[in-house]
């Protein structure tokens, strides 16, 4: 075995090296050709590359596919752009507008790691006969009893095992993580040593279609119906306002909602559901945020053994920022599953994921579904 767990000398091992530009992908693809492997680096256009070449602070932009070219120069290593356009828009930023219209809210970044990353560029790697295919996420793949599993990075600020939920088994067989065992601290030590001309590149911050953040703009191109006009109402159906589109709402929003008029004192309002068939706002106290059971869907489960009837002691995240809670996880067949929550949370939102920890262990996750029950608390 090498250093990849891989069954093959390192000079025989092609490693395909999933490069956008940035710091990680770029410390990762040298650090591979520096343990001797071979190296082929591979970045994905995404979307127009015209439109993307005056995007700054997102990646697979196109001065990132610059970046990357000369990142793969200096490591002296084989490099590819792919053109993904067309299966990005449909996998990613059409799904991410239709959740939108469902009065969801997507995360596409767990989509794009899903569809055009996890499943299509790892194809095109076995295409090109290689061994692995390395990222730069801050994971962990480690060997277990059971198979490769998939852990919390060390770093715990840059964790992004929330967004990797929808991995599956057959793909951590072939996926690695170079960055996984590091601090973010480290991986820049490495850029500079490296002398990497992407050594002092700020990280991306916005989605990578969404120029500086405003979502809304974008879906209201792909689909206007999400600004139809519409009640803002509060639990008992009495309208309060109107609005401009529910794609100007979140779950537990409370700026923004334009209720002029109400009495001074009054308890603050929460939007605490979206319906979308109705063009509906619904607005209440935050009490009626609480979540006290969660369903989701498309469950990829990841543990050691199946969820049995009883169901099994866990910990959930659900969203990208908050700390795991404790739950119960139940699985209800068909891909589908219960999350019992130890206690209420407020402000879940459909659309978003619920990933299932033991310890630093992924044992996977799905998306949360729009019945979920919510309880007061």
């Amino acid at each position: 075995m090498n250093g990849l767990d891989i069954d093959k000398p390192v000079a025989e091992t092609r490693v395909v090296v999933a490069m956008s530009g940035g710091v990680d992908s770029s410390v990762t693809a040298a650090l591979m050709a520096e343990a001797g492997y071979e190296v082929i680096g591979v970045t994905l256009q995404l979307y127009d590359h015209g439109a993307a070449v005056s995007r700054k602070g997102a990646c697979c932009a196109g001065q990132d596919i610059y970046d990357a070219r000369a990142v793969a120069a200096r490591l002296d290593i084989p490099h590819y752009v792919l053109d993904y356009e067309s299966r990005f828009r449909e996998a990613v930023i059409d799904d991410f507008a239709d959740s939108y219209l469902r009065g969801e809210t997507p995360i596409p970044c767990v989509r794009c790691n899903q569809t055009v990353k996890f499943r299509d560029l790892l194809a095109t790697a076995k295409d090109l006969g290689a061994d692995a295919l390395a990222t730069g996420h801050y994971v962990r793949r480690e060997l277990m009893p059971d198979g490769p599993g998939l852990l919390r990075a060390v770093d715990a600020g840059r964790d992004q095992s929330y967004f990797l939920f929808a991995t599956t088994r057959d793909q951590l067989d072939y996926l690695r993580f170079p960055l996984g065992g590091m601090e973010k601290a480290e991986t820049r030590a490495h850029a500079e040593r490296f002398d990497l001309p992407v050594a002092a590149k700020p990280d991306s911050q916005d989605i990578c279609f969404v120029p500086e953040g405003n979502y809304a703009r974008i879906v209201e191109k792909l689909r206007p119906e999400a600004h139809d006009p519409g009640d803002i109402v509060d639990l008992d159906g009495t309208v309060l306002g109107r609005h401009a589109g529910i794609i100007n709402f979140t779950i537990g929003q409370r700026r923004g909602l334009s209720l002029g008029g109400r009495p001074e004192g009054e308890e603050a309002l929460y939007v605490v559901r979206l319906d979308p068939a109705s063009r509906r706002v619904v607005v209440g106290p935050r009490s009626a945020l609480g979540t006290g059971r969660i369903d989701i869907g498309s469950l990829n489960w990841l543990g050691a053994t199946d969820i049995p009837a009883e169901g099994i002691n866990c910990a959930v995240k659900l969203r990208s920022t908050m700390a795991p809670v404790g739950a119960r996880l139940f699985d209800d067949g068909d891909d589908n599953a219960t999350v019992v929550l130890d206690e209420p949370q407020f402000g879940i939102s459909p659309g978003q994921a619920c990933v299932v920890y033991d310890g630093d262990r992924v044992l996977g996750g799905g998306w949360i579904r729009r019945h979920a029950d919510r309880v007061a608390a």
